[in-house]
């Protein structure tokens, strides 16, 4: 009998001569494939996201944009303006607001459209942010005959941008105060008033080179003072910005004119009158003789 260590010695050089089947390499086609299948949906994916970016990938790296133009009075600028007016009308919310069945209720103004030259050129609203790339177009408001709400609808361009690619947030605030403010002077007794306080609430970026609108509510009204609310939204009702307002009627108004703040704010044409149909027994006025 051979002893443990002696078996142990014969039997290990064995291991060296003992002879495994080398592994199956894969096949080639199975690696080209593979390196095909990646290929194709990185490239896909890149294309998807450079043509239709994420909104929030365009905050992080904005495209480049042309500043707006040095003379909104200029052939491409009015053209710019002219089709952006075309959008405007065409706009699913506003069709659907023009259409409602309560439209009756409702009048249509667009803000600074008389408003006079001499003034226009000093305000900021109407003058030094008015123009493509910035506030291309008046707004587009439409309000309740009793003033108790309205909702306006504006295009911000890339021009009005804090970080590229996204309006400033004091640019809202400007748009907010100035809405805001419409509904709150027509219920003060002399329809002029001052802003008290704004308080604002920033709910989610607001991307440039879009239309918002501008929801605006009558909360309370007492003497001098009114309150109101709004919130800004995008056109798909996204919630951006929610803000609330005290307005003041100042004690010295009796010795102001409001003949243009209420150009800058845009008045009504006359709402027609009914006619009076005899089918429900009310008779014409008498022909005078």
């Amino acid at each position: 009998m051979l002893s443990a260590a002696l078996r142990r010695r014969v039997l290990r050089p064995a291991r060296f001569f003992t002879t495994h089947p080398p592994p199956t390499p894969p096949p080639r086609t199975g690696i080209l494939r593979t390196l095909l299948l990646v290929g194709t949906v990185s490239l896909g994916a890149y294309t998807t996201g450079a043509l239709f970016p994420h909104p929030y990938l365009t905050f992080i790296a904005p495209r480049p944009a042309p500043g707006p133009p040095s003379n909104p009075d200029s052939p491409d600028s009015l053209a710019y303006t002219a089709d952006l007016e075309r959008t405007l009308q065409s706009l699913p919310l506003l069709q659907s607001l023009r259409a409602a069945p309560d439209a009756n209720n409702w009048y249509e103004v667009r803000p600074y459209k008389h408003f006079p030259e001499d003034r226009r050129v000093n305000n900021l609203s109407a003058g030094a942010l008015r123009g493509p790339g910035k506030l291309a177009l008046m707004p587009m408001v439409r309000a309740r005959w009793d003033e108790t709400e309205s909702v306006a609808i504006l295009h911000v361009g890339r021009g009005l941008c804090g970080h590229d690619g996204i309006v400033h947030g004091g640019l809202l605030a400007t748009l907010l105060d100035e809405t805001l403010a419409r509904t709150a002077i027509n219920n003060l007794p002399d329809k002029i008033g001052v802003t008290a306080k704004l308080s604002i609430s920033y709910k989610a970026p607001t991307f440039a080179d879009q239309f918002i609108v501008i929801k605006v509510r009558l909360e309370e009204k007492n003497g001098r003072k009114t309150t109101v609310s709004g919130r800004v939204e995008d056109l798909k009702g996204n919630l951006l910005v929610e803000a609330n307002a005290l307005f003041v009627q100042p004690k010295y108004s009796k010795m102001l004119s409001n003949s243009v703040v209420k150009k800058a704010m845009g008045e009504p044409e006359p709402r027609k009158k009914d006619p009076v149909l005899l089918a429900e027994g009310i008779p014409p006025p008498a022909a005078k003789s």
